[in-house]
């Protein structure tokens, strides 16, 4: 038997609603637990301690059961999330989910490197900025891009204020072959037991008008700038 899976949430299917993957029908795969805690992260669900009860430790066949019930048992795009997803026994999932024709991506802080990261379809990693609050160990993020092989890798990166963008020219610098995704920041993350805490929309929509501004004045045009999708359809809700 292979080691559980700490898992939060399965849902879907849905869209992913930020990134790379914009847009395209995917199942999550949340999964507890994480080693940064973001002043605005918005998964407090996955993150803290106080939410462990809820975590339910699954196998690896378990958990692509659940996504093949949801999806019909039609191969889909899955998405794992978290927390941090790094931290959690994924390879045996990726590999038995890609032998029955699923997809995976994955996002991850960088943190922590895994040699199950070149089974991925696509491995979105997402630095955290200044407002967070946490420092980006950058030899553990370069060890994350080389476990990935060959494949597809990308940065996305949140923007809550300048010294963030500012912050974020420099990543994309300093990593010039890995493809840009910019999305304005979201923070209201819901309160214990509130799965439908409303979102400033309004504060997000001019945080993503400023972006499109500061890009373009700046020339930046290999950068691309996202909303988070999800966010405007459904807010802050779980499992949509």
């Amino acid at each position: 038997m292979t080691d559980p899976i700490r898992v939060s949430e399965i849902f879907g299917p849905t869209i992913q609603g930020e990134g790379a993957l914009i847009g395209q029908p995917t199942v999550f795969v949340r999964t507890g637990g994480c080693d940064y805690r973001c002043s605005w992260c918005d998964s407090l669900h996955a993150v803290d301690a106080d939410y462990r009860h809820t975590w339910a430790p699954m196998q690896p066949g378990t958990v692509l059961a659940e996504v093949a019930r949801l999806s019909g048992d039609r191969p889909i795009l899955v998405t794992l999330s978290g927390g941090n997803p790094a931290i959690q026994p994924l390879g045996p999932l990726i590999e038995m989910g890609r032998a029955q024709g699923y997809r995976f991506a994955m996002e991850t802080q960088g943190s922590v490197a895994r040699d199950w990261f070149a089974e991925l379809d696509m491995l979105v990693l997402s630095p955290k900025p200044p407002s967070s609050g946490m420092a980006v160990d950058w030899a553990a993020f370069e060890a994350c891009i080389a476990a990935a092989g060959g494949a597809q890798t990308v940065l996305k990166i949140v923007i809550f204020d300048e010294a963030d963008y500012l912050w974020a020219r420099e990543v994309a610098a300093r990593y010039p072959t890995l493809p840009v995704y910019l999305q304005p920041g979201n923070h209201t993350p819901p309160p214990p037991g509130d799965d439908a805490a409303s979102v400033d929309q309004a504060g997000v929509d001019a945080r993503m008008r400023w972006l499109v501004e500061r890009v373009v004045a700046d020339g930046w045009f290999a950068a691309t700038v996202l909303p988070q999708l999800h966010v405007t359809l459904w807010g802050n809700r779980r499992g949509v």
